[in-house]
């Protein structure tokens, strides 16, 4: 083999490493990938696609389609590019002043604060709807009570 080709090759990324990157991005065990999948798909199965280093291209569809991603993610997923560029996106303080991940940071905690507000008054509602269904429970109990004792 020419140092060429071995280079080539090995820049390449890993596929079946890629179906588990996005599988466990997606939360999902083999055997819920497998389930996803359909007919005689096992968790077995699963491990031995993820084992892959190539996946042909109709089987790549199949589990883009499971994982809700494109085949093109599973093919060209690099986690060292992706971290290298994320890591130039935080780091780039060259705007005039401006750290964008400072300005990252401050609009995901402002959309955090925002999204727990809207929990916490969910949260709220639904306590006062219980507690207003339990006290009808409760008088409704009271009333069979006082009725049975009546008679």
């Amino acid at each position: 083999m020419k140092e060429y080709e071995f280079s080539e090759k090995a820049s390449r990324p890993h596929q079946g490493r890629n179906v588990r990157r996005f599988r466990d991005m997606a939360r999902l065990k083999q055997e819920a990938l497998a389930a996803a999948l359909g007919g005689d798909w096992t968790q077995k199965k699963v491990s031995q696609i993820e084992a892959m280093e190539e996946i042909e291209p109709a089987l790549l569809e199949q589990l883009a389609k499971a994982l809700h991603v494109t085949p093109a993610a599973i093919e060209h997923f690099d986690e060292e590019k992706t971290l290298a560029f994320i890591s130039n996106i935080f780091n780039d303080h060259s705007g005039p002043g401006i750290s964008y991940s400072t300005v990252t940071y401050e609009n995901a905690n402002d959309a955090l604060l925002a999204e727990n507000k809207k929990l916490y008054e969910t949260l709220l509602k639904e306590k006062d709807a219980l507690l207003k269904e339990k006290d009808e429970r409760i008088a409704l109990l009271q009333k069979l009570l006082e009725d049975r004792a009546a008679k």
